[in-house]
């Protein structure tokens, strides 16, 4: 495996994994949240996102976290491993709620200076909560349709449905 992306439902664990698979090959790791997001949670534009993507996944060997449709195209058309962390709504939905909470204790900082709040988290209509429950099925979907495309049909698909059917690959990745 020289170039993974890994993709699944906000929550799912995506960077995680993905930053784990990048030590164990060992290759750079390309965050996509850390070049999309600005300051105050400002989104880059579009093309701006897309020339920065491009630019990360140059090289010959990396592994890629994150869902964001305006590049798909050029981080599927390049990866060779599709990983895919394609877990209940549930499990996500508790993953998600142990990570925001921890991320709102202790104030960890993300992306250009971004912190989660208590605010945007539960009382937002942006919650990353109403976008897991808003994203589940709809990213089924599209990842089946897309996994279909004749573009695509070099990758080597993983689909994962349980963390414990991910730690087994990773293990066996290593």
């Amino acid at each position: 495996m020289q170039r993974i992306a890994v993709v699944g439902t906000t929550g799912s664990g995506k960077t995680t994994l993905a930053e784990r698979l990048a030590r164990t090959l060992p290759c750079p790791f390309v965050e996509l949240d850390a070049l999309f997001w600005g300051p105050g949670w400002t989104r880059t534009p579009t093309e701006i996102f897309r020339e920065r993507v491009a630019a990360a996944l140059a090289g010959e060997r990396w592994t890629v976290g994150g869902n964001y449709g305006m590049a798909r195209d050029l981080i599927w058309a390049r990866a060779e491993t599709l990983v895919w962390l394609d877990y209940p709504l549930p499990f996500v939905l508790g993953r998600l709620l142990r990570r925001t909470l921890r991320r709102i204790i202790t104030q960890e900082e993300l992306w250009a200076g971004n912190r989660e709040t208590w605010r945007a988290q539960f009382l937002s209509r942006d919650s990353l909560f109403l976008w897991a429950l808003q994203t589940h099925a709809r990213y089924r979907r599209e990842f089946l349709a897309d996994l279909g495309r004749p573009a695509y049909a070099h990758l080597q698909w993983v689909r994962l449905r349980s963390a414990r059917a991910a730690e087994q690959w990773l293990d066996a990745a290593r």
